[in-house]
């Protein structure tokens, strides 16, 4: 069973930033996409950074220019720094591996952008 956890969530001002860290059991080089989500109460969970196999990454148009999504194939690690948070990137925030035809998730960590 693959484990995925992630670290790093808190609360933060408007402006500020956080890095959220999310650690994987497995070996990631092959993993085809490595992901970011997050949910905020009462709305569906959203695609916010995603970073491919093949190096290419995608962002959630209301995070680019202040998310970067890095993948780290020899830690075995994905990273989401968030900068100029605003309140409404409050949420829950899930790692996601996705492989051939099996997702794999983590438990979420809370992030609480709030002056």
């Amino acid at each position: 069973q693959v484990r995925v956890v992630e670290s790093g969530g808190g609360l933060v001002q408007p402006g500020g930033s956080l890095r959220l860290s999310c650690a994987v059991s497995k070996n990631i080089t092959s993993i085809y996409q490595m992901s970011w989500f997050r949910q905020a109460p009462g709305l569906e969970r959203e695609l916010v950074a995603a970073s491919f196999s093949s190096g290419t990454t995608h962002y959630l148009w209301s995070v680019q220019g202040r998310f970067t999504i890095v993948r780290d194939n020899d830690k075995n690690t994905v990273d989401l720094q968030m900068d100029n948070l605003r309140p409404d990137d409050t949420a829950v925030y899930y790692c996601n591996a996705h492989e051939m035809m099996v997702s794999y998730w983590g438990q979420g960590t809370q992030v609480t952008v709030s002056s």
